[in-house]
């Protein structure tokens, strides 16, 4: 049992797969292209343990050819170079498959060595990657690749993995085990979507068992699921697509108001440790979602926020929790946000324009400017502090950035200036 369990008990055939039914099932594009025999080059993204390295072993045995492995974290041109030196040779004669895992670290000089021998058909090139390729894989091998998405396996689709490996571990042990209720079911939501963590869990929970005596059975017990589970069971990239996932469910949940969801997530990055994420996003929910609908949530969540940091992890869950149920409940508005990005659309287009006089700072006339003066109106001098006068540049005089939420804070604005600018 020197190798882990989830290699000892890997599948040999598509059929003991568990999970991928979208890309695997009967009639199934990349069933059909693994049965053909005929492969392209192909990319297989998605989170790890969902099966891809699996997959490419029973296509390259399937298909006969020869199986070589690197990693992009540890592999470099050289090792391609081996591997292309066996081409047309005895030792692959059916063809070479290449299982590239983790491509996104090789880099644009690395990729582009395999070109030639995957355009040529010398090699046929699986990659595998946790990130989004169309990010991280270099362009020229993308478009010479068919690209499949792994998806996150359920709970349900994780139990028979996690059955057939008590199974494997009591034949190797010549034992027989007791399961209380719950152990299968317990393991496989654990594993979040994660074969080879759910059966990781299942090897500590055999072998942090008690050792039976002779007779007796090996007796795995839920309370030691769930202390082997419990801290090891999330899984979280502070840097990849899951990471920006979860904060974008994060910001999208209080926008929408279900704040049930909003703190499902901020659940998640609180316990990953990413108290900094967590309170950006809260913020900036705060200014952007509900802004001058209720505009005094601005110093309360900042506020919440500080007190998070005072208090650090795990207490700062508190008055963060607070403050997101707080965004989530309250009225929305993103009529300033959506203001500036017009008033920032036209800058960025090169239409502004002069500054109105009235408006510089004050300084000196030229003698070649027949109307001397500034001519600017201060409102504090006029009744109810507003006087007419034009404040955008000539070009922009009558753009409108900003239109009045429909919210009563903004509507209330509303009413107040149609009244002092005679509007109503």
């Amino acid at each position: 049992m020197s190798s882990p369990l989830a290699d000892r008990i890997r599948p040999e055939k598509i059929e003991d797969m568990v999970g991928q039914t979208h890309l695997l099932g009967e009639g199934k594009p990349l069933r059909n292209i693994i049965e053909s025999g005929i492969l392209p080059n192909m990319i297989f993204y998605g989170p790890s343990g969902t099966g891809k390295t699996t997959l490419a072993r029973i296509i390259a045995n399937t298909t006969n050819r020869k199986l070589h492995k690197l990693n992009g974290t540890s592999a470099s041109i050289s090792d391609i170079r081996d591997v292309v030196s066996e081409i047309n040779t005895l030792e692959a004669p059916n063809g070479i498959l290449l299982y590239l895992d983790e491509i996104q670290y090789f880099n644009k000089k690395q990729q582009q060595s395999l070109l030639e021998y995957i355009e040529n058909g010398d090699i046929t090139l699986i990659a595998s990657t946790t990130e989004n390729p169309y990010f991280y894989v270099y362009s020229a091998v993308l478009s010479r690749s068919t690209v499949f998405e792994f998806k996150s396996i359920t709970p349900k689709e994780v139990e028979p993995a996690v059955e057939r490996g008590f199974r494997l571990l009591a034949k190797e042990l010549n034992e027989s085990f007791t399961l209380d209720d719950g152990v299968i079911e317990d393991i496989a939501v654990a594993s979040g979507g994660d074969v080879r963590k759910a059966l990781n869990f299942v090897e500590l929970s055999v072998l942090g068992a008690k050792t039976p005596a002779k007779g007796e059975k090996r007796h795995i017990t839920l309370d030691s699921i769930t202390e082997i589970t419990q801290k090891n069971s999330f899984r979280y990239d502070r840097v990849g697509d899951e990471h920006y996932d979860i904060l974008s469910a994060f910001q999208k949940s209080m926008r929408g108001s279900d704040p049930s969801a909003a703190l499902h997530y901020l659940a998640r990055l609180l316990e990953a440790g990413d108290l900094a994420s967590a309170t950006r996003r809260l913020m900036v929910c705060a200014c952007e979602d509900v802004g001058l609908a209720y505009p005094q949530i601005i110093p309360i969540v900042k506020a919440a926020v500080d007190a998070a940091f005072m208090v650090g992890l795990p207490e700062a869950r508190i008055p963060l929790a607070d403050a997101v149920v707080l965004v989530c409940n309250s009225p929305k508005s993103n009529a300033a946000y959506m203001g500036y990005e017009m008033a920032a659309a036209d800058i960025q287009k090169g239409d502004y324009g002069r500054i109105p006089r009235q408006l510089q700072n004050k300084h000196f006339d030229g003698e070649d400017n027949p109307n001397k003066g500034q001519f600017y109106l201060y409102p504090h001098d006029f009744e109810n502090h507003w006087v007419k006068q034009q404040y955008l540049p000539d070009n922009l005089k009558d753009k409108k950035y900003y239109v009045f939420g429909d919210n009563k804070n903004e509507k209330a604005a509303e009413e107040y200036w149609k009244k002092i600018k005679g509007e109503k």
